[in-house]
């Protein structure tokens, strides 16, 4: 099975998505701005965060639209700009600035494997759902690793242990550990169906046939 390039058509279903993507998100952001100046709403004093969160959204939904790899040239950066929106939003909120001492695992390779487990899985694409797993995971367990060490050892932001971060960061280091001992109790036969590759038992090399002696 081929996981090229695909044909003309596609290519232009793909552009059609995108275009559609892009006209909707332009509806939605005209209308939520129209009832902004409605309401009297002022956006840079209750989330600042926002004008970096939209883009990302932005460029993530129009890359997901996308059919072909090219989608991902819009998907990543958008999952990455996305990431570092809910980042700074989360640390505004706290004010837990310094966490950015472990939360960039989050943004890079976390976000940039749940984008590729979006795309893979909207597309299917097994091989990018595959590959975006593993690095949604190292990501995740970077993220756990050095918060459990900066906070949790170091107290980092000097807050007590009543925290959120610190209380979270135990529980998730215990759900992801959870998760890898069921993972890796699972057959082998049975990973290999779930990941789409089927467990055939290697065959012995048979030897070349001699050939026939003409007849005489």
């Amino acid at each position: 099975m081929s996981y090229g390039w695909p044909e003309r058509r596609g290519s232009d279903g793909g552009r059609n998505r995108g275009t559609l993507v892009v006209g909707l998100f332009l509806v939605l952001l005209g209308a939520f701005f129209l009832a902004s100046e409605q309401w009297g709403l002022d956006l840079g004093r209750y989330s600042w965060t926002m004008f970096v969160i939209v883009p990302g959204v932005f460029l993530l939904l129009m890359g997901l639209a996308i059919s072909h790899e090219g989608g991902l040239g819009a998907a990543i950066p958008g999952g990455i700009i996305t990431t570092v929106g809910l980042v700074l939003a989360f640390q505004d909120a706290t004010g837990a600035y310094a966490s950015w001492a472990y939360a960039w695992a989050l943004v890079a390779p976390g976000s940039v494997g749940v984008t590729l487990v979006l795309w893979g899985l909207l597309h299917r694409r097994w091989d990018l759902l595959d590959s975006g797993l593993r690095s949604a995971a190292v990501g995740l367990g970077l993220f756990i690793g050095f918060g459990l060490f900066f906070e949790n050892v170091l107290n980092l932001d000097g807050s007590d242990s009543n925290s959120l971060i610190h209380n979270a960061l135990p529980l998730m280091a215990v759900a992801m550990g959870v998760v890898i001992v069921i993972w890796n109790l699972i057959p082998g036969r049975a990973r290999s169906r779930a990941s789409g590759t089927d467990w055939t038992p290697v065959q012995p090399a048979q030897p070349p046939t001699p050939p026939t002696p003409p007849a005489q």
